[in-house]
């Protein structure tokens, strides 16, 4: 009898275990990572849009990007959507240019994630360093602009207090994290409450994984187990966290146009 695929719900609710046993565990024995399959993502922005509405991203800040890229030439054309975001490096450039001009700006967790210092990486100078020598660019600078601030009513939804590193941080005109570096912190605010990032439970195509690396029986270590699996621009020693699944037909040829895009 052929075995049925889990459903997206049952999917979840592995992660969700697989995410809530983890912080059972120290800190250091935990070790977060992402997994992504190219092949079920339909370029619907969902993920983005999740994560700009959890973490209240203003103008021209987005955590998660969904570039496309087109294969082939006419009439033998595809194209394959590529959801990128920080890679979470173990070995992160940003951290060391930024940390040479203002030390504790970006900061590595024993978990893995790469976490910024907002009062500190309000330098300009050091994100910008940061950003040049980032691979993925996945940096971001909050100007403090806003959305409706130009308009006749300026809606107040744009000042509600977030909950990013776990704190209530409201938005306003001079005081962190506008006027800082921002990126994506792989929502470790939901993450420490028992729960997955936004851009995963929003994936209406199931695209997207999530879990502890040091647990081998977790969906996402399963998949990568099973699955061949590449990380971006690994020749440049960053040691990136998150992967892309390449074993299903067609998308390591997908995969390899996106690395002729992004760079291997």
């Amino acid at each position: 009898m052929l075995r049925s695929a889990p459903t997206r719900t049952a999917e979840l609710q592995a992660m969700l275990e697989d995410v809530q046993q983890a912080l059972k565990k120290p800190v250091n024995q935990r070790s977060w990572i992402m997994v992504i399959n190219t092949k079920k993502c339909s370029g619907c922005h969902s993920c983005a849009v999740a994560c700009m509405a959890e973490n209240m991203s203003p103008p021209n800040v987005t955590y998660r990007a969904v570039p496309e890229v087109e294969i082939g030439e006419y009439p033998q054309v595809s194209r394959v959507f590529m959801p990128t975001n920080c890679m979470h490096c173990d070995n992160p450039p940003c951290a060391k240019a930024a940390n040479a001009i203002t030390p504790g700006a970006i900061n590595k967790q024993p978990d893995g994630i790469v976490t910024i210092t907002y009062d500190k990486f309000r330098d300009k100078k050091a994100f910008d360093a940061a950003a040049k020598v980032c691979p993925y660019k996945a940096l971001y600078w909050d100007d403090g602009s806003f959305f409706t601030k130009a308009l006749p009513v300026f809606e107040p939804y744009e000042q509600q207090a977030g909950f990013e590193y776990g704190e209530r941080l409201k938005r306003t005109e001079g005081k962190a994290p506008a006027g800082s570096g921002r990126k994506c912190h792989f929502c470790l605010h939901r993450l420490n409450a028992g729960m997955i990032p936004a851009c995963v439970t929003t994936c209406p195509c199931g695209a997207m994984y999530f879990g502890d690396k040091n647990n081998s029986k977790g969906l996402a270590m399963q998949l990568l187990a099973f699955n061949n699996g590449i990380r971006l621009k690994v020749s440049q020693d960053t040691r990136p966290r998150v992967y892309y699944l390449t074993s299903e037909t067609g998308t390591a040829d997908n995969l390899k146009a996106c690395l002729a895009c992004h760079g291997a």
